[in-house]
């Protein structure tokens, strides 16, 4: 093959494997929340997750709070305190608050914004079947 050959098959590949391509940080200025895979803290991991995704003005933050549910700080008592119920500690499955985030109970939440990772969602869960303390 000649190097003219070479070149444009080059290229060819280079315009299907660049536009593929993703670039996974979204925002590099918000602070990935990482959960463990147990002994899950509500004040190192839940509240400042909930703080980034969901205590934002028209979500969940101040007096006009959609559902009435403010998680701005202190988030602890206002989400275990709330009605209905979202948390029932020791059972994600029953949990309202696990259902909406991971997509069984719509509209998911954030709420017409990119969902949490699988991670996060997982992590609150795990929270939650710790007995959703606050810890």
């Amino acid at each position: 093959m000649n190097a003219t050959k070479w070149i444009l098959i080059a290229l060819g590949w280079c315009a299907l494997v660049i536009p593929s391509c993703k670039d996974e940080i979204a925002d590099p200025s918000i602070n990935p929340i990482v959960f463990p895979e147990s002994n899950v803290s509500f004040t190192k991991h839940v509240e400042p997750l909930l703080q980034q995704r969901c205590a934002l003005g028209g979500c969940h933050a101040g007096s006009n709070a959609v559902a009435g549910l403010d998680l701005s700080i202190p988030a602890y008592s206002k989400l275990m305190n709330h009605q209905p119920r979202l948390v029932i500690s020791g059972a994600s499955n029953n949990s309202l608050l696990a259902q909406r985030i991971d997509g069984r109970i719509m509209p998911q939440m954030p709420f017409n914004r990119d969902p949490l990772n699988a991670d996060q969602i997982n992590g609150i869960k795990k929270w939650i079947d710790e007995g959703a303390l606050n810890n």
